[in-house]
Order: C-alpha cells, then structure tokens, then sequence
C-alpha cells in the first residue's frame, strides 16, 4: 500500500482527501485508515506540482474539522449504545479505554493531542460527544487540531520535498518512519501494560 499511496493519491484528488480525512477522523470504520501518512505523502506531491499545497492543506484541515465534528455528535447521540456493545471487526472495548485514559491525562487539550495518535484520533471526538463535552470548547480544541494536523502534516510533506531534490525517490522509507513515530504513542502504552 506504501509503494502505491502516491498513485492512490493522485488517483483520488481533492475530493478523495477530504473524505478519507473526514473518515478517519470522526467515523469508526476510519480507524484503518492512513491517515499521517497519506497527509504527508500528498504534501509532497503538492511539491511536485500535482496538487495546490494552500487548496489541499485547506481541504485537508475541512475534512479534520467536520469529521471531528461528526464524531462528536454521533458520540453524543449513538454513544452508549454503541459503547456497550460486544468486541466487533471495527470496535473494541480497548479503543474506548485508552482513550478515556488519554481524556483523563490531558482534558480538552486532548482534542487537540489525539490528532497524532492513530486509533485515539478517531476515537476521541466520539468520547467527547459520550462525555458530553461542551461543543464549544470542543469546537476551539478541534479547529486547533484540524490547523496543526490536516494543514500542518500536509506542509511539512510541502517543505521537505520542496528542500530535498528528489525526495520523491525516498518516499518509502518517509513514510515507514512516520507511520512507525505514529505508533511510538500505542507502543509505549503497550509497554506499560506489561
């Protein structure tokens, strides 16, 4: 899927960004989503002249912030249902325990915190939604995030490939590091467990 994420990315266009952000943002099916990766590796590409860096970091952001957006009110709707269900293929009891944990640790900052953490990002807008956030400082926390996520990983994809001549060539390996410090979160609290 690497090797190919270019081609997936110039395949599906702004419009396909928004939505695959928008998912893995604020749905729970959205949890195997690329999400830092694919933000990063679309940058990139804006640096080779194949997207608008300014349109994508904005459609980007858009898709973070409304997915979130989402997540939250379908949390604040759905939540206990869905919440108190069995283990399924797209839900686990875990999910939601880490991030309580990481909501406990952090308060509202962890809006903001969650979008860097794989799983606890799509999770989060749904627990705040569950634990009846008031929306407005979700909404403050989340515009923040979206900023710093959506915007900000696709620039510095932006940067690094308008720096480094043919960085194109070393995308593999890019973007194996970021997916690998994506997880370090999960791994560390994996660790700790033990």
């Amino acid at each position: 899927m690497i090797a190919n994420l270019p081609l997936f990315i110039q395949t599906i266009g702004y419009v396909g960004m928004f939505c695959i952000v928008f998912a893995e943002s604020g749905l729970l099916f959205g949890i195997f989503l690329p999400g830092d990766s694919l933000l990063f590796t679309a940058g990139l590409l804006a640096s080779q002249g194949w997207f608008d860096v300014r349109l994508l970091a904005a459609i980007c952001a858009a898709g973070a912030l409304l997915g979130d957006s989402t997540g939250y009110w379908l949390g604040a709707k759905f939540g206990p249902k869905v919440f108190s269900r069995e283990d399924s293929r797209w839900f686990h009891k875990e999910y939601i325990e880490r991030t309580k944990k990481f909501y406990e640790k952090y308060g509202a900052r962890a809006v903001v915190l969650a979008r860097f953490v794989p799983i606890v990002r799509t999770v989060a807008p749904l627990l705040a939604g569950v634990g009846r956030m008031r929306y407005a400082t979700f909404f403050l926390y989340n515009t923040i995030g979206a900023l710093l996520w959506g915007a900000g990983i696709t620039y510095l994809g932006y940067t690094l490939g308008t720096a480094i001549p043919n960085s194109e060539n070393y995308l593999t390996p890019i973007t194996l590091a970021i997916v690998a410090i994506s997880l370090l979160p999960i791994l560390r609290e994996y660790l700790k467990k033990k």
